[in-house]
């Protein structure tokens, strides 16, 4: 039997993604956003609305970047998402993680999470429908720690996604299966 819960936000998991940008004064900006997510190949989505200081950052500087968390930095990813930069003028210092200027787009790379992608801000959306800010992923860089030779492993990123249901986190990890191939058992039934 089923039952009918109270919750729109029925997608899981989410991702929880490190959006970095450039403050005004150069300062970084980091927040916590779980709803986003790939539009295309080399485009990314980010459901941010204009009151965030890194939507106003991303318009000025025209780039961003977008880590993924992981388990070992649950505690500065969840800070990132509770307290605003608006607010705050060094966040992103008080969790005592490190940065690295991207050499291709005017926004910072967070070092201590394992993947990013380095983006060129396209256009923000805003009407009843729009999706926030679009971006194009013009670099993606994977510390050395998560490579299987030129390839990223997944079950080394410690990857974090957040429960809309319960409001925690979970890690990912374990591969289950092999996309595009499993399924070809039912195909010729």
């Amino acid at each position: 039997m089923r039952k009918n819960i109270k919750t729109t936000e029925a997608i899981f998991p989410m991702p929880v993604l490190m959006i970095a940008t450039y403050n005004e004064d150069g300062s970084i900006d980091v927040m916590n956003a779980a709803w986003g997510t790939m539009l295309g190949r080399d485009q990314v989505v980010l459901n941010l609305t204009e009151t965030h200081k890194t939507v106003k950052n991303i318009k000025e500087r025209k780039a961003f970047t977008v880590s993924i968390a992981d388990a070992e930095h649950v505690v500065e990813a969840d800070y990132f998402g509770i307290v605003s930069g608006n607010n705050t003028k060094d966040k992103f210092e008080n969790s005592k993680l490190t940065s690295t200027k991207s050499t291709i787009v005017d926004a910072p790379i967070i070092n201590e999470f394992p993947i990013c992608m380095e983006c060129e801000f396209i256009e923000y959306q805003d009407d009843k429908y729009g999706c926030g800010v679009i971006g194009k992923v013009v670099n993606v860089t994977a510390d050395e720690s998560v490579m299987n030779g030129d390839n990223v492993d997944v079950s080394l990123i410690n990857a974090i996604t957040f429960d809309p249901y319960t409001h925690g986190y979970y890690k990912i990890g374990e591969r289950v299966g092999n996309a595009f191939k499993d399924g070809m058992k039912l195909k010729n039934r």
